[in-house]
Parts: structure tokens; sequence; C-alpha cells
């Protein structure tokens, strides 16, 4: 242990902060560039290492102290770097944990509106011709009432007996109450 890490030592004991600021002005840059390996920032290296003092000062690990600091510094910022990087890697996988559900969740929401749509489309091909064409000209094709029955030469009365009697037949079928706003 050289000279320095002795004066350090002994002011630690005395509880004389210079004995701190002497450390951090010693290794604080080194400890910087060793710690940046482990990161994306150089913000979170300086945190990791600011840490690594704080810890030293407020626990007074060095007032029974006989190694090197330097060496004993490097260890505690490698050993603070890799478990800050545990850490985020288990946010980060409860973020995707967290995507992936939802994801899941929206996958099963289109495949049960799916199949609805789907059972909706058989009911209405089940409905009798004229009832299908009223109502598919009607919902599908936005027509008016007026020109649905223009086109298949009916009444508009018989239009709209057509459309009523498809809409409760498709609600009894479907079991739904069955608001037509389809694509």
């Amino acid at each position: 242990m050289d000279s320095q890490e002795q004066d350090i030592i002994r002011k630690f004991k005395s509880g004389d902060e210079s004995g701190l600021r002497l450390m951090f002005d010693l290794y604080y840059s080194s400890l910087c560039i060793f710690a940046y390996k482990y990161f994306d920032s150089f913000e979170k290296a300086e945190d990791i290492v600011q840490e690594a003092f704080i810890t030293l000062w407020e626990k007074n690990r060095l007032i029974n102290f006989t190694g090197s600091i330097k060496a004993y510094l490097f260890s505690i910022v490698k050993n603070n770097s890799i478990n800050a990087i545990k850490q985020d890697r288990r946010f980060r996988f409860e973020e995707i944990d967290n995507q992936a559900y939802i994801i899941i969740e929206d996958e099963f929401e289109f495949h049960k509106l799916e199949d609805r749509r789907e059972k909706l489309y058989h009911e209405i091909e089940q409905l009798p011709e004229q009832c299908k064409k009223v109502f598919e000209g009607i919902v599908f094709e936005k027509m008016k009432y007026a020109d649905v029955a223009a086109e298949l030469n009916i009444s508009l009365n018989t239009v709209k007996t057509h459309y009523s009697r498809a809409l409760k037949q498709l609600r009894s079928s479907l079991d739904i109450l069955l608001m037509i706003m389809l694509p």
C-alpha cells in the first residue's frame, strides 16, 4: 500500500472528509472509464462510481482496511455494474412480458372479433334470399330503402318488412343486440 492510500485510510479513521476527496481525485476518472465498458452511457458509469464512493464513506468500510484501495474500488465498481445490469435486465424482461401479454390479449380480441364477424356473415347467408338482398343493399352498399326497392322491383313497405325480418332473425340467431355498422 502506498503512502497516499495510507493517508486516505488514516483520514477515513479520523472522519476527515478530505480522505474521501483525495480518494475521489485519485481514482474517479479511471473508475468511470472502467465502469463505462459495462454501460451505454457515461452518466450511468458515473452514477455507479459515485455510489461506490458514497458507500465507502457512509459505511466506514476503510477504517479497518489493509489491502489496496484501488483494487477494492475497482472490484466494488465491477460488482455494482454487474448488479445494475442484472437489475436493468429484470425490468426489461418485465417490460417485454407486459408487452407480450398485451399483444397476446390484442390477438385474442382480434380473433374473437373475427369469429363473431364470421358467424355474422354465416347467419346473413342463412337469410331467405329476398331478405338477404335487402339487408346487403341497406347495410353493405349503404343504399336507401327507396333505392333497394327500385333495384329489386319491390315496394318500399316490402323492403322495410324484409329488413326488419332480417334484423330480427340475426338478433335471435346471434343472441346479440345487432347494431348495424359493418364495414
